[in-house]
């Protein structure tokens, strides 16, 4: 199994930006990685994925506003969000897609005014 450990999140206004990490305990050349984020009181949801072939997706809320990007040499996935909004506000979490993986303790995010 790979471990995965988010940081990079924060207090930030609505309209900024923030970008987080995830740091694999193993390899990840070889494996789609998924970021997610649950907010309080809703279920965890997918937010963007790098497969291991470069292609990304992103959720409908996100796309325009968040890139995923990945080194692998540095097992690290990036999640770079711009343009955040209130509704943006959840603890980011990665994994492998399908969340195959344990989860991490991930991140906070709180966007506020």
């Amino acid at each position: 199994q790979v471990q995965f450990v988010e940081s990079g999140g924060g207090l930030v206004h609505p309209g900024g930006s923030l970008r987080l990490s995830c740091v694999a305990s193993a390899r990840i050349s070889a494996i789609g990685v998924a970021w997610y984020r649950q907010a309080p009181g809703k279920q965890r949801e997918l937010v963007a994925q790098s497969a291991m072939n470069g292609v990304r997706d992103y959720a409908p809320s996100v796309r325009g506003r968040f890139a995923v990007s990945r080194d692998n040499l540095k097992r690290t996935v990036y999640l770079q969000m711009n343009s955040l909004n209130l509704e943006d506000t959840a603890v980011y979490f990665c994994n492998r897609p399908g969340g195959l993986y344990p989860w991490g303790q991930g991140t906070q995010v709180t966007v506020s005014s």
